[in-house]
């Protein structure tokens, strides 16, 4: 009975990150499909795998839609990866690093370099990663108390955020228009700013750090037991939860340093993939490629549904706040942190 069970677990987990993988594929087609010169899906294909023949069609996808494309689906599953490891680490579904300061310390940092120091390209990545974990850290010894409390944890890291914004709007203002103008831009978070440095970084860190925290996913699943279950287990936590916050800091910083401070993709992404895995499957891959599902349906919107273009910070806010809105009212209703 247990191995039927079993089975049937594990087959569903493979059927819903095979649902997912294919749904970002798709999506990353689409996104450079559509346009004022629309493309067919061979075409983008054949493009992007170097067996085109037309010049027009390689110059609209890869000069033009391929980075945008790439952007948010690195972005997503930074994001929806970091978010799923903070959430389960801290036992909390409010602790997304957008809520509990590590995307404003890597803003913070990233907008220093470009407001202070005309820093682009790679060095927008080392500032926005310095940034995130200087924040951590603070946090993280802030709210130590012979240990670490989920809602200590994410008490101690909203006010950190909440400081730390009022830092980046006094750079803000103190700096020359243009430069001023660019944060500002950069602060909505949307994935058409990043260059070839900010691309190539993020896509490193994805292609590092997720296979690691996919490799310690079962070490998650017992810290998720609490600090006396994990010890009894054999693990020891306060090292294995530095570990693994570390990694997931790691994504927000670079994610961040590429497209700016996209909200709430963190926060939504792991429940949505726990809820469709159920209690079986790799939830750090299956909520990175939730992620990126959102991040490109949130620019797919951004940029061709509405009127007018405008950033893809701005969709993933519209549909977040409400659900931050109905978990806050959910998790009040359980009498969760009374």
């Amino acid at each position: 009975m247990f191995r039927l069970e079993r089975r049937a677990r594990t087959r569903r987990a493979l059927a819903v990150t095979a649902a997912l993988a294919v749904g970002a594929v798709c999506a990353f087609v689409v996104s450079m499909m559509l346009g004022s010169y629309v493309l067919g899906p061979g075409e983008v294909l054949r493009s992007v795998l170097g067996l085109s023949s037309d010049p027009a069609d390689d110059f609209v996808v890869r000069e033009l839609r391929l980075p945008r494309a790439a952007t948010a689906v690195l972005v997503g599953l930074a994001l929806g990866a970091a978010g799923s490891v903070f959430q389960r680490v801290l036992r909390n579904p409010l602790a997304a690093p957008d809520i509990i300061g590590i995307s404003a310390g890597a803003s913070t940092a990233t907008v220093a370099g470009l407001v202070l120091f005309g820093a682009g390209g790679l060095g927008l990545s080392v500032a926005g990663l310095a940034g995130a974990l200087a924040t951590a850290a603070a946090v993280y010894l802030l709210a130590w108390r012979g240990g670490i409390a989920d809602y200590r944890f994410v008490l101690v890291g909203v006010g950190v955020a909440v400081l730390l914004e009022s830092v980046t709007g006094y750079l803000v203002s103190r700096a020359e228009i243009s430069d001023a103008r660019a944060a500002m831009t950069w602060l909505v978070g949307s994935v058409g700013m990043a260059g070839g440095g900010e691309i190539a970084g993020l896509a490193a860190g994805c292609a590092v750090v997720i296979p690691v925290l996919m490799a310690l996913s079962r070490r998650l699943g017992v810290l998720e037991l609490g600090a006396e279950g994990a010890r009894g287990l054999g693990l020891r936590p306060q090292a294995e939860t530095a570990v693994q916050l570390g990694c997931a800091v790691v994504l927000v910083a670079l994610a961040t340093a590429a497209a700016g401070p996209i909200a709430f993709v963190a926060l939504m992404a792991g429940p949505i993939a726990g809820r469709l895995l159920g209690p079986a499957g790799d939830r750090v891959l299956a909520s990175a490629l939730v992620g990126s599902i959102i991040v490109q349906a949130a620019d797919l919107v951004a940029q061709h549904v509405l009127p007018y273009p405008i950033s893809t910070g701005i969709v993933t806010g519209l549909v977040g706040a409400p659900y931050i809105a109905w978990l806050l009212i959910r998790t009040d209703r359980q009498g969760v942190g009374a």
